[in-house]
């Protein structure tokens, strides 16, 4: 072979050119990989402003549409942060220093700005004062009524939960009634259980008889959909027809405090930026929480229709919002996935509910003080346990979105009129709709089904369980309400 000659290829049949080709088609991807980490970087360490209409002004000084098609506040600032990035990256050093010096000045700015912390109104402090000492009386009967029952003997504790549950294993459809034009998205029975309150996306309330499921009332104020609907604690009970008894809110952004006798509103309670999706009332029947697309949840005083805290959180829309049944705590859940444990006593957040995939729909405490339950769009009930600040359990509900979870609560239990006896049915088990059309109900122990009643294949909108524990109920997107029960 001449010396001149090319080299040919190998024993293993790749030549020099291949090699070559090889390594530089590495070397290409190599850079690419390491430009496309060098822009993270950059990314990760530039600082944005907060403010969404500084994101606007950023955004439009750097010749970018100011927002896109679907755009939440949040997407829009990662993508000023990622436009700068790329600019950043192309640029000099001395202009990617120099630029980067500005954004940190930007953000300096941004920040001396806003406030993490404000101060609240002054009947914030003797709201929380108020709360703390309801609650921790609560808390003591509570408490003492679980020594006494852990104190039973086991027999009359499974004596008990056999009368309770084996009853709701034959379960029927009792009646279905058209309750209004549009579907029926809130059902809630009063405390006494001879009242039902329907709220429906056509802006009106009603309520209804209870088992004749005969109208009694419209109520209208709202102009969009009613999401949220709540009972005050002692309405029906001891509460002055008169006097506030049920309070709702809308895609209006209002929040409407109502009576018994009068389809007008009491108050109507404005301050929300964008739709009410749930409203609750305090165990002591003082105040109002309300949940917001805005991202944020109201506490407000019922008596007064002042706004006493105005609560963010989430990096979306809030959805759900409830009260614990001592009333120390409020849980809030959002279209974020996200639910979060509120201190009313101190305004901090007690535990953060992270595990779900899709969006929380809904959320209930149990009975017992230190669980509670939430809904979600991933079709699965999760399980909290507050003590162990965790998951307990993971129920695969539904076959589509969880749209509503409640315990069941007996009068007696909401009465809170015994320190030392046993709470009957209370909490023993728990009722889930879903928008594959079932509702179900499950034992709160084992979290095991019990039964699976069957709707008119359409969405189950919520569920709610009468406190005397005959009956159930459910608002479906047909338009109608179902009652639930032994026939």
């Amino acid at each position: 072979m001449p010396i001149d000659s090319p080299p040919t290829a190998t024993t293993s049949g790749v030549t020099i050119e291949d090699l070559v080709s090889s390594r530089s088609t590495y070397s290409a991807a190599d850079a690419a990989l390491s430009a496309h980490i060098d822009a993270r970087k950059i990314a990760r360490n530039l600082a944005v402003p907060t403010s969404d209409p500084k994101v606007r002004l950023r955004l439009r000084e750097l010749g970018e549409p100011v927002t896109c098609f679907g755009e939440r506040e949040m997407d829009r600032r990662e993508r000023l942060r990622q436009v700068l990035a790329h600019r950043l990256q192309s640029q000099p050093a001395t202009a990617t220093a120099s630029a980067t010096q500005s954004q940190a000045s930007d953000s300096q700015d941004d920040s001396d700005e806003e406030e993490f912390y404000t101060e609240g109104p002054k009947g914030l402090v003797e709201a929380r004062r108020n709360i703390a000492c309801f609650s921790l009386l609560r808390a003591k009967h509570r408490i003492q009524r679980q020594r006494n029952e852990a104190k039973a003997p086991l027999s009359s504790i499974v004596k008990k939960r056999q009368d309770v549950l084996d009853p709701i294993k034959a379960y029927t459809n009792l009646g279905s009634q058209v309750g209004d034009d549009r579907p029926i998205a809130m059902t809630r029975f009063a405390p006494n259980s001879k009242l039902l309150a329907t709220a429906s996306w056509s802006g009106s309330i009603k309520l209804w008889h209870v088992p004749s499921a005969t109208h009694k009332l419209t109520y209208r104020a709202h102009t969009d959909k009613v999401g949220g609907l709540a009972w005050h604690p002692r309405a029906t009970l001891d509460q002055d027809p008169t006097a506030l008894n049920l309070v709702s809110g809308a895609g209006d952004a209002n929040v409407c405090l109502w009576s018994l006798d009068s389809d007008r509103p009491l108050a109507t309670l404005k301050g929300h930026e964008a739709r009410v999706a749930r409203t609750a009332f305090h165990p002591s029947g003082d105040y109002v929480a309300s949940a917001s697309f805005d991202g944020t949840w109201r506490l407000w005083d019922a008596s007064t229709t002042h706004c006493l805290t105005v609560q963010e959180g989430h990096s979306k829309e809030v959805y759900s919002v409830e009260f614990q049944d001592d009333g120390a705590l409020v849980a809030s859940g959002g279209l974020d996935a996200i639910g979060r444990v509120w201190d009313l006593r101190t305004g901090r957040t007690a535990m953060v509910l992270d595990g779900h995939a899709k969006e929380i729909l809904s959320i209930d405490f149990a009975p017992n003080g230190y669980q509670l339950a939430t809904a979600s769009g991933d079709d699965t009930v999760r399980i909290w346990d507050m003590r162990a600040t965790k998951a307990l359990y993971t129920i695969p509900a539904h076959k589509s979105s969880v749209s509503d979870v409640r315990f069941s609560r007996s009068l007696a239990y909401r009465q809170a009129l015994s320190e030392g006896e046993g709470i009957g049915s209370t909490g023993l088990y728990l009722a889930t709709a879903g928008y594959d059309g079932m509702v179900r109900v499950w034992s709160a122990d084992d979290w095991q089904l019990l039964k699976t009643l069957q709707g008119d294949a359409g969405r189950v909108m919520s569920v709610d369980i009468s406190s005397d524990g005959q009956m159930l109920v459910s608002g479906e997107w047909s338009r109608t309400f179902k009652l639930w029960g032994r026939p």
